[in-house]
């Protein structure tokens, strides 16, 4: 008995990817015209019937979730990735894990890839750039999705959206700082305009603002490397900063590995806050000053909010914020 073509056999005639034939049969608009119509003509060329209501029984019933990080590189991500997933299978759901590398093309394809796995549901971290055809997908895809750190902006609305309360964070490092007795407090890192950049600085600006002392912000990469650079760029153009305001703790490790070097003791003459109470941070020179935001707690409700929505249709609240807590060591404090 001849056997019957499959998706595989569309994409081959076609000339197309696999993801690209599994658009199409979503109705996906990320796909051009002139590709769908190349896409149906093979199905008609070689036979090809689509199954929806098998896919669809597939989707339901996968017991798989996907999770879709921006960068598991950082030790932040790598972290709520590995309790998320033990968090999951105590649910009894399987976690396939993506990792984007801040490539919203490769995340199009990442999402694209797990919906034709037949993923039951989405958990990502999403990478900012070409957010229409991300949300194209996605919408194509109609599973459950929720959005965590991150959010991707739409003017119609977002799918849910779990952070920690990055406002509160920032004002309570600068609050600290203050505290501390800095009169000059910079915001390192970050890169400028992006929401959660935005958000990290908000309270620190507002605090700032409060006092009547004026901002210093040097936005960039959210790496040591670029912390690193800033040490010096401070010694140079900004003697006076005293307080510095790390966008996350590997911006502020790279601030401290900087300054033995450049003759600054870390502590007194510069106060370093960090931001996401990664492990590193507690074994670093000095160890570091830092917002936590609970990842344990936060992966185990990331988890319980998204099954509850596979399994009984529970949709999370549109937008929630997570508690955070200073954490205080000795960058911060002589």
């Amino acid at each position: 008995m001849k056997q019957r073509p499959t998706i595989l056999d569309v994409a081959k005639e076609a000339g197309v990817s696999k993801s690209t034939v599994s658009l199409v049969l979503q109705g996906s608009s990320a796909v051009k015209d002139e590709t769908r119509k190349s896409v149906r003509q093979a199905m008609v060329d070689i036979g090809y019937v689509y199954n929806r209501s098998a896919a669809t029984l597939r989707s339901a019933s996968s017991g798989l979730i996907g999770l879709v990080i921006n960068d598991l590189r950082n030790p932040f991500f790598t972290e709520f990735a590995a309790l998320f997933q033990m968090e999951l299978a105590k649910a009894g759901f399987a976690t396939v894990l993506a990792n984007t590398d801040e490539d919203p093309k490769l995340q199009s394809q990442m999402i694209s890839s797990l919906v034709e796995h037949g993923v039951s549901g989405f958990v990502i971290s999403p990478s900012y750039g070409d957010e229409a055809a991300t949300l194209a997908v996605l919408d194509a895809a109609n599973t459950p999705t929720l959005q965590v750190f991150r959010s991707l902006e739409r003017v119609e609305g977002t799918y849910p959206f779990l952070a920690p309360d990055y406002l509160h964070g920032g004002r309570l490092a600068a609050e600290h700082l203050i505290a501390q007795g800095c009169k000059n407090i910079a915001f390192l890192g970050g890169l400028e305009g992006r929401p959660v950049t935005r958000e990290r600085m908000q309270g620190y600006l507002a605090v700032l603002a409060e006092r009547g002392q004026n901002p210093v912000i040097l936005t960039g990469q959210a790496t040591r490397a670029f912390g690193k650079s800033l040490a010096r760029r401070l010694q140079d153009e900004f003697p006076e900063v005293d307080g510095a305001i790390c966008f996350n703790d590997l911006v502020a490790l790279g601030v401290l590995s900087a300054c033995p070097d450049l003759g600054i003791k870390v502590g007194s003459d510069l106060r370093v806050v960090g931001f996401d109470d990664i492990e590193d941070g507690q074994d670093s020179y000095p160890p570091l000053t830092t917002i936590s935001c609970d990842i344990p707690d936060f992966a185990a409700s990331t988890a319980k909010q998204i099954v509850a929505w596979i399994k009984d249709g529970v949709a999370p609240p549109s937008t929630a914020r997570s508690p955070v807590r200073l954490v205080v060591r000795a960058s911060s404090s002589a």
